[in-house]
């Protein structure tokens, strides 16, 4: 574990309490950020055989805040939070939801309100599900975040960030799909456009409580079932496992477990770590005592894990993400 400065505690407590204070003083949920922007021009690729139809469905029953997923997603999406003093960084946020479905607040908004009252740029992906009949299958949430990230990159002069400063965090199952995003180097689509000439590859990863591996017996069931199938074969759960694939050149990378995390076990970070630091990777990982699976922002206030944001800021400080 890090041993923090006593200033760097008094700065985390800040920045939980303070969400936590703004959740706990609404009285109806607060507003969603209306800046969104289209993936896809003419349509996501491959979707010929594709028939569902999109939903976000409510599970909050307390008006102070919302707690919706979106299932069933064709027209994939980045909702933009522009910060009141944008410090130059941005941030593409990639909710969980065991591929079956993205949990848009707990994991996306919510995440992005803490990280934008920081100075930091903030897009949700909303992405596309690999059960829903896509031609690209397991490949089609993945051409949904390079995509995003390329169409960060790219418009990075009209967003106010700069192009080298672009981190992604991914949780859960999104964890996974951020560290895709993060060690496969081949584009996973044919290119449309200028946006996709630059690189879709992000220059800080953050991973928390990140789905890592595919294979039994610490593969989360049911993020490897909506991904690769009921019968996947052994080499298809190998090859999408996060620890083995080649994270030489990724950029600086940063895990966050809680260690009684029953859903997602801390050893899919553990196993991930020792990649990183074979393939000589900057990283660092941070373990709780507690905070479970899926804590996000308001489920953990007051609770050691609340200070993860903190820390997350702080290793991006020191990695050229952010510049003071």
């Amino acid at each position: 574990m890090t041993d923090l400065s006593r200033r760097s505690l008094l700065g985390a407590a800040a920045v939980t309490a303070a969400a936590a204070t703004s959740v706990k003083a609404q009285t109806v949920a607060p507003a969603d950020p209306t800046e969104v922007v289209h993936l896809w021009p003419n349509g996501a690729p491959g979707g010929e055989n594709v028939t569902v139809t999109p939903i976000v469905p409510e599970r909050s029953t307390d008006p102070s805040f919302h707690d919706r997923y979106a299932q069933y997603t064709t027209d994939p999406i980045l909702t933009v939070l522009r910060p009141e003093r944008p410090n130059g960084a941005a941030l593409l946020l990639i909710p969980g939801g065991g591929y079956r479905w993205a949990v848009l607040d707990k994991e996306g908004f919510d995440v992005a309100r803490v990280f934008a009252a920081a100075g930091v740029t903030c897009f949700v992906l909303r992405y596309r599900l690999p059960a829903d009949g896509w031609a690209a299958g397991p490949n089609a949430p993945l051409q949904d975040a390079q995509r995003a990230l390329r169409l960060i990159r790219a418009n990075a002069a009209n967003y106010g960030i700069d192009p080298a400063r672009i981190a992604s965090l991914g949780a859960s199952a999104g964890g996974h799909l951020a560290g895709l995003l993060a060690a496969r180097q081949d584009a996973t689509y044919e290119l449309i456009d200028e946006a996709d000439a630059v690189s879709h590859r992000p220059d800080l990863n953050i991973l928390l409580y990140p789905v890592a591996t595919m294979t039994d017996p610490l593969v989360h069931a049911g993020s490897r079932e909506h991904l690769l199938g009921p019968s996947p074969t052994p080499q298809q759960m190998t090859e999408w496992s996060l620890e083995t694939m080649d994270w030489v050149g990724v950029a600086p990378t940063i895990l966050i477990h809680a260690l009684d995390d029953a859903s997602v076990r801390p050893e899919n970070s553990l196993q991930l770590l020792t990649t990183l630091r074979a393939c000589d990777v900057v990283s660092e990982a941070h373990l709780f005592q507690e905070g479970g699976h899926g804590f996000g922002i308001r489920l953990i206030a007051g609770k050691p894990a609340a200070v993860w944001p903190e820390l997350v800021l702080a290793f991006g400080r020191r990695n050229g993400w952010l510049t003071a």
